[in-house]
């Protein structure tokens, strides 16, 4: 049974443990198992069953049945009532709105919009030439002869102020400030600070030393100790249990397989010798040999008969079709007279045209 197990490992690289649990535990599952999976594959059958003949027939039906009931409907008044009326709309709305409103803008809006444009070019065209000659003409003689000398002559004198002032506040700052505060720096902070730092490394170094031993002796010892002596091997044990479990598991599973196929095989031999063997027999040695009479001495002479009636209906109404066409032609041709023929006209031409050789011509000075 077990031959889809893989090749166990080599039995000196198992423990005792391994080899105490195994048997006990590999019978418990199996006992457990063996139910679950037989249940577990008819329902399987079961289940495709139920889906191939009621669920796939029904949900087809049913979206047949939406369709009928809600998609076909709204296609159809989509189709032969939203779409003309709103065409029929469209055509309304362009003849009603879109054509005056064109031929109002493209023959009134538009030259009336093109006039007024021009006369406001007209207009603006004049102001900026009166606005020009008024005001721009002697704000820029002012401007150039005038305010941007004085304007230069200002600047000048303010550069020299600003200069001499800046320069002034520059050494007063260094003199008073900068210097000082260097001083300050280089000979009294940054030796004090050398100082403070060599102190807290110290501190922090001993503090660091005195936690780590702390630290060491009341929870690292004690976390080993407690991983080496208990917790590694409960793991240990754990890990080889379960493992047992799962290798328990799925040889369980398999052989429960073998035997619910079995059992399926068996069951199916059973149906198949109770129902299925006695209708083949039944369809072979009672309904064929009646369906084939049927067939011979029923539905063949029908089927002769059916066609021998159609083929004498077919040649009734042609021949009633054919009358019908006669008397409408003698009517007309009573009531009217008889149609005027064609006269054919002489237009110079052959006939019927021949295959042309080295000695014809279909040309009117060159035919024979």
């Amino acid at each position: 049974m077990d031959l889809d197990k893989p090749p166990a490992a080599p039995a000196s690289s198992e423990g005792c443990l391994a080899v105490a649990i195994r048997l006990p535990v590999r019978i418990v599952v199996l006992v457990l198992v063996v139910p679950v999976r037989l249940v577990w594959d008819a329902l399987t059958v079961a289940g495709r069953f139920l889906r191939d003949t009621v669920l796939r027939p029904l949900g087809r039906a049913l979206l047949w049945l939406g369709g009928a009931l809600f998609v076909w409907p709204w296609v159809a008044l989509w189709r032969w009532v939203v779409v003309p009326v709103g065409k029929g709309l469209g055509f309304l709305g362009h003849v009603l709105l879109v054509v005056p409103l064109r031929w109002l803008y493209a023959r009134v809006l538009a030259p009336l919009g093109r006039g007024t444009a021009w006369l406001a070019g007209a207009v603006g065209a004049a102001l900026v030439w009166l606005g020009h000659h008024l005001f721009v003409v002697p704000a820029r003689w002012l401007c150039t002869w005038l305010l941007a000398p004085v304007g230069r002559a200002v600047a000048r004198c303010a550069r020299a102020v600003a200069t001499g002032v800046g320069v002034a506040l520059y050494w007063t700052a260094r003199v008073l400030f900068v210097l000082p505060a260097l001083w300050l720096w280089t000979w009294v902070l940054v030796p004090a600070g050398h100082g403070v730092s060599w102190l807290a490394d110290l501190v922090v170094t001993g503090v660091a030393a005195v936690l780590y031993w702390t630290a060491r002796v009341l929870l690292v010892l004690p976390a080993r100790w407690l991983w080496r002596r208990v917790l590694a091997p409960v793991g240990r044990v754990l890990a080889v249990l379960g493992r047992e479990i799962a290798d328990a598991l799925g040889h369980a599973w398999r052989i429960a397989g073998r035997v619910s196929l079995v059992v399926g095989r068996a069951l199916g031999t059973l149906f198949r010798w109770i129902f299925v063997e006695p209708v083949r027999w039944a369809y072979r040695t009672v309904l064929t040999p009646v369906g084939h009479v049927v067939r011979d001495h029923v539905l063949r002479p029908a089927a002769q008969v059916a066609r021998a009636v159609g083929h004498a209906s077919r040649q009734a109404l042609a021949t009633a079709r054919d009358t019908v066409r006669q008397a409408r032609a003698d009517l007309r041709r009573m009531l009217l007279g008889d149609p005027r023929q064609p006269v054919a006209l002489d237009r110079r031409e052959p006939h019927e045209r021949g295959t042309r050789t080295l000695g014809s011509s279909t040309t009117a000075l060159t035919k024979d």
